[in-house]
């Protein structure tokens, strides 16, 4: 099988969850033997995808006229072809990797889009001490912008990325909420033009749109090719804003429902929510539950992989979704009982500025250290400082970092608010607005080691019967169900009886 896959996310090039699944479950389609062509909205730096091979556009493309209707008709194409190349990295060219059969089309590189810097990463210091209780310093340069964040004496966050004043006043969100800035409407119009032109004359056989940003390409390229469209929706507006909703965003999440043959949600919480907020019947839509990629991270040999410290982790992005003030509540109260315990937070997003002065507010600064967004070898670090991971989520469609955290044989706690409690019976479950039952979780896994390895040596097996390999099977199930429909309605309209 050909899918067009559409994602605005990809490693290195990932805001969270998204990104990850888009991978991983790209990966298990390829090793099944079916053709993956993924188009991102952005050009790629290929010394970071060698596990892909990659097509380029030549030259410029022109902006199709007509606002966004033109967009759903068709878009101009790029002046020159698009073409296979050498093997060699750079321009134009593609990179041989083990994926045999999955190729990338990217924009060119003069595209504007809502990635910013693209590959920016790394921990944006706030005067918060580190976990060790060294403070972090930042030494300004009077009259440049060449302020960096430093550490005095080594530390358990030792070797993390740091950047300059100049970084962050470019990308003052740091690597994750550069990938969602600008006008994004106009930048999901411009990547549907520019998808319907990209796969013009490609053999498609469905098409795989991940997330809102992408619908709209996916609906412009099922009528371009007369394909049948699969939306999979990892979030929705009311997961992101609660009752508060950007009603554009819900209209161009609700017209990619109605347009699909099939909706693939990531849990039955989202299942519901699509039948509920959106109308759609509960016959259109498959769960698909996201998996783990069980062989990415092993421990080298002889590594120490915890300290003395007693590190708890939250790990996502600063948002009113991912609760991160519910973190820092229970933190204070687990000071109580624990003192010695400290707080990792990685991640960025519109709250940080705020969860910095809320720990600062409750006198626990000394003992909550903020790392920035991380990501690759970073994340894989952190977790195997952490002896706890929380996640306090208020909404959580699904939560790939559990899995993560319990592949790296940390101890779990997730809200009962999120859907991969579906699918996991061997971590601790709280609702997230309890933070002093969240707080009791923590103490019991921080100060009895019986229930701590428990959650550790069950957690492990559980995971790894969590595989991409499964969502893909899951995938491969929906997208029949869209191609015999579509099959089905063709033949209807042929007859005259539709």
């Amino acid at each position: 099988m050909r899918i067009a896959m559409l994602g605005w996310e990809f490693p290195p090039f990932i805001s969270g969850g998204l990104g990850t699944a888009c991978y991983g479950l790209s990966k298990a389609l390829d090793a099944r033997g079916h053709e993956v062509l993924f188009v991102l909205p952005r050009p790629v730096d290929r010394s970071r995808t060698s596990h892909v091979r990659l097509l380029s556009p030549e030259g410029p493309v022109e902006r199709a006229t007509g606002g966004f209707g033109a967009a759903l008709g068709g878009a101009e194409r790029a002046e020159a072809p698009v073409r296979a190349s050498d093997g060699q990295s750079g321009a134009g060219q593609a990179v041989a990797g083990p994926f045999g059969r999955m190729r990338m089309l990217e924009v060119p590189a003069g595209f504007s889009s809502p990635y910013g810097d693209g590959g920016a990463v790394g921990a944006r210091f706030s005067g918060v001490t580190a976990p060790d209780g060294t403070p972090i310093q930042v030494k300004p340069v009077a009259g440049t912008a060449d302020e960096e964040a430093v550490h005095d004496s080594e530390s358990l966050l030792e070797g993390m990325p740091r950047r300059t004043s100049a970084w962050y006043a470019a990308f003052g969100q740091g690597g994750g909420g550069a990938n969602y800035r600008g006008d994004l409407f106009l930048e999901a119009e411009r990547y549907a033009k520019l998808v319907v032109s990209l796969t013009r004359g490609e053999t498609i056989d469905v098409i795989h749109a991940h997330d809102w940003l992408t619908f709209p390409a996916g609906i412009a390229l099922a009528r371009a090719t007369n394909r049948p469209l699969v939306v999979h929706v990892h979030s929705t507006e009311f997961d992101r804003s609660g009752e508060h909703i950007n009603q554009r965003v819900y209209d161009v999440e609700r017209r990619g429902m109605m347009a699909a043959m099939r909706v693939v949600t990531v849990s039955e919480l989202t299942r519901a929510t699509c039948m509920r907020r959106y109308g759609v019947p509960a016959e259109k839509i498959d769960v698909v539950y996201n998996g783990v990629d069980n062989d990415a991270w092993q421990p080298a040999e002889g590594v120490i992989t915890r300290g003395q410290d007693k590190i708890v982790l939250f790990l996502g992005r600063l948002t009113q979704q991912k609760g991160p003030e519910y973190f820092i509540s229970a933190a204070r109260k687990v000071l109580d009982k624990v003192p010695e315990a400290k707080f990792i937070i990685a991640g960025t997003g519109d709250l940080e500025g705020r969860m910095v002065e809320l720990a600062a507010e409750l006198g626990i600064g000394h003992r909550v250290f903020f790392t920035g967004f991380l990501r690759g070898g970073d994340v894989d670090r952190i977790y195997r400082m952490a002896d706890c991971y929380v996640m306090p989520s208020v909404s959580e469609p699904f939560g790939i970092a559990p899995l993560e955290a319990m592949r790296h044989d940390v101890p779990t706690i997730i809200s009962k608010q999120s859907g991969v409690g579906e699918v996991l019976s061997h971590v601790l479950k709280v609702d997230f607005w309890d933070t002093s039952e969240l707080a009791n979780k923590i103490v019991a896994v921080l100060r009895h080691p019986p229930l701590s390895q428990t959650l550790r040596d069950h957690g492990s097996i559980e995971v790894r019967k969590l595989t991409w390999d499964t969502s893909a099977e899951g995938c491969l199930a929906a997208y029949k169900k869209a191609t015999d429909l579509h099959v089905a309605v063709t033949a209807g309209l042929a007859a005259g009886v539709m």
